[in-house]
């Protein structure tokens, strides 16, 4: 398919704005779950890399697939309705118009960046542990996965603040301090737990 034929069908259905919006409520999704996950493992004394590994893939993946076969359901259901509505206004089929086949690509454009979002987002929260062991020590891991995320937080926040035409530091900053709450409220719930 040509790339001007799938921009065409990214402005006629509208997917920019959707697949952005996917992409930074996942991604934030799927780096506060493996803030959830790191600071439970840390609290319960968890020094084992792999296991922190294991765990937080694990739940990367299940929020991969849920994303994507949620998104893909809604929104394909979505497309549906509103194909069914133009079709009965202009009084004719419309499954074999480029309309149709733009809101196909919307449905498939949506359903991967939903998935992929948290997916991605929370692997890279898990580097450190990848490299616990040969490069960096189980601490180490913890801590660096936690900047990272605190990072990757901010970013969402300066590219929300590109999109909006926002202030830069304050929507970033804004982002991190939702990571820092999810951080204490992580830490306490774990910490009321493990007692």
């Amino acid at each position: 398919m040509q790339m001007d034929k799938l921009g065409q069908y990214r402005r006629l259905a509208g997917v920019d704005a959707i697949a952005r919006r996917c992409f930074t409520n996942n991604s934030f999704d799927g780096i506060l779950t493996m803030v959830g996950v790191i600071i439970g493992s840390y609290v319960a004394g968890l020094l084992n890399a792999r296991i922190v590994l294991t765990t937080g893939l694990a739940t990367c993946m299940a929020m991969g697939v849920s994303g994507g076969w949620g998104a893909y359901v809604s929104e394909r259901a979505e497309r549906r309705h509103q194909l069914q509505e133009l079709e009965h206004a202009m009084l004719r089929d419309l499954q074999l118009t480029e309309q149709a086949r733009a809101s196909r690509f919307a449905v498939w454009v949506i359903t991967t960046v939903d998935g992929l979002s948290p997916l991605l987002s929370g692997s890279i929260v898990l580097i450190p542990f990848m490299l616990s062991g040969s490069l960096i020590t189980i601490q180490q891991a913890y801590a660096s996965s936690l900047v990272i995320a605190l990072a990757l937080l901010f970013g969402l926040g300066v590219f929300l603040a590109k999109v909006g035409r926002d202030g830069v530091i304050r929507s970033g900053m804004r982002m991190v301090v939702a990571g820092l709450v999810c951080v204490v409220m992580s830490f306490l719930l774990s910490s009321g737990s493990s007692r």
